[in-house]
């Protein structure tokens, strides 16, 4: 690590949010057991596809569009009605046992924290303030500001400059290699979470701390 940071911008979903009741959700819609997993990689595909053609449709309606394709695949025809509720969970998840802990820490040890996402605005207040954990935040924003999703590096343009501090200051913390990745190649310092099944791009530059926790980016910090 460079040096300390002065604000953390975390990732939500998957990051600090267990994403494990909406992908229980897509899969018994699809009924098939990976289909969660398939459906959020085209999901990220297809925003960065809205990001490179200068295009920009909102997250959610994105994550709809690409539950329709992925229920064709399987000759599936969904009404607005069954995409909508199956994908209902995304406001109502939990947060991993180790993130109410950790941001407390960090927040009493000083540092800005920002919560950051490729979320609608309001999705992304929802979730955190089911999740309890909204008011350890300074600033909670969306790409929807920059219209650019993570990891296009206008969006960590966008988030440095908001925090008001250099961009060598800011730390992204996240459980995505590709996030991780972005983030770095943007010039902010980084922090890689070991979620289950989560695993560092070992193409771009190592992050600069690998923890498994919340609890123990606060420690290490």
């Amino acid at each position: 690590m460079k040096s300390t940071p002065k604000v953390l911008i975390f990732d939500v979903n998957e990051t600090l949010l267990d994403l494990s009741p909406l992908k229980e959700s897509i899969n018994k819609t699809l009924g098939k057991e990976y289909a969660a997993d398939i459906w959020f990689a085209e999901l990220l595909q297809y925003s960065l596809v809205e990001s490179v053609s200068d295009s920009y449709h909102n997250f959610s309606q994105i994550a709809q569009e690409v539950l329709r394709m992925n229920a064709l695949k399987y000759d599936l025809e969904l009404s607005e009605e069954e995409l909508q509720e199956t994908l209902k969970p995304i406001t109502s998840l939990e947060a991993y046992p180790d993130v109410m802990p950790g941001l407390k820490r960090l927040k009493n040890s000083g540092f800005k924290l920002i919560a950051y996402s490729n979320g609608k605005p309001d999705v992304l207040q929802k979730q955190l303030e089911f999740a309890e954990i909204d008011h350890f935040f300074d600033h909670i924003v969306s790409v929807e500001n920059v219209k650019k999703y993570k990891p296009h590096l206008d969006s960590y343009k966008y988030i440095v400059d908001a925090s008001e501090v250099n961009k060598s200051d800011c730390m992204m913390v996240a459980a995505h290699g590709w996030d991780i990745t972005g983030a770095g190649r943007a010039g902010m310092q980084t922090a890689f979470v070991r979620r289950p099944g989560k695993f560092p791009f070992r193409l771009a530059k190592e992050p600069d701390l690998l923890v498994e926790s919340i609890e123990e980016l606060a420690k290490e910090l």
